[in-house]
C-alpha cells in the first residue's frame, strides 16, 4: 500500500511535529513495513515525515516539484523528478497513493485531499492542528453524490493509524 502524506511545507509547531513522529512510529508498529510513504518534498513537516520514515525502515518516495528538484534529498529516499509544478506534483502525489493522510498544512494539502477524493482514494485527516487543513473537519464524509471515497477526520493520531491499518 502506498500512503501519501500531505504535510505543511513550513516548519511545524512542536505539537504537530510530535504527532508526525508518533504517526510514523505507530504506522510501523501497527501496519509493519509493507507500506510505502509518498511525499511531495523534503522541507518543513515533510522533512520530518521522510527522516522518521527512513529511520524506521520504510521505503520513502519523494515527488518534488520542478521548482525544487535540485534540493538535497536523503540518499535512501527514492526521488522521482516528474517535472511537474507544485500543483501538478500534488495531483501526482494523490494519484500515486492508495490512501492520503493529511497531517496539517495549507492550500496545497487541501488540494491534495480534494484530489485524493476525486481519484477515489480515502482521506485520513488529522484536525485540530491549528493549520488551514482543519477546515476538513467541516467537510462531509463524502464530498458529493458520487461517494468516491470517505473523508475521515481525527483529533487523535492513534485512532487515525488504527483505522488506516485496518484498510
Amino acid at each position: 500500500m502506498y500512503i501519501g502524506v500531505a504535510a505543511h511545507s513550513g516548519e511545524p509547531g512542536l505539537e504537530l511535529a510530535r504527532a508526525t513522529r508518533r504517526f510514523i512510529m505507530l504506522l510501523r508498529e501497527k501496519c509493519g513495513l509493507n507500506h510505502k510513504i509518498v511525499v511531495g518534498g523534503y522541507w518543513g513537516l515533510m522533512r520530518i515525515v521522510v527522516d522518521e520514515a527512513l529511520d524506521k525502515g520504510f521505503t520513502v518516495i519523494v515527488l518534488p516539484p520542478v521548482e525544487r528538484e535540485d534540493a538535497a534529498f536523503p540518499e535512501k529516499a527514492i526521488v522521482v523528478k516528474t517535472g511537474l509544478s507544485f500543483r501538478g506534483r500534488s495531483v501526482a502525489l494523490a494519484r500515486s497513493s492508495d490512501a492520503l493522510v493529511v497531517l496539517g498544512g495549507g492550500s496545497g494539502c487541501i488540494q491534495e485531499a480534494v484530489t485524493a477524493y476525486t481519484e477515489a482514494k480515502p482521506v485520513y485527516a488529522l484536525v485540530g492542528t491549528g493549520y488551514p487543513t482543519d477546515i476538513i473537519e467541516k467537510w462531509p464524509e463524502y464530498l458529493d453524490e458520487r461517494r468516491l471515497a470517505p473523508v475521515r477526520k481525527y483529533r487523535d493520531i492513534d485512532h487515525l493509524v488504527e483505522d488506516l491499518c485496518r484498510e
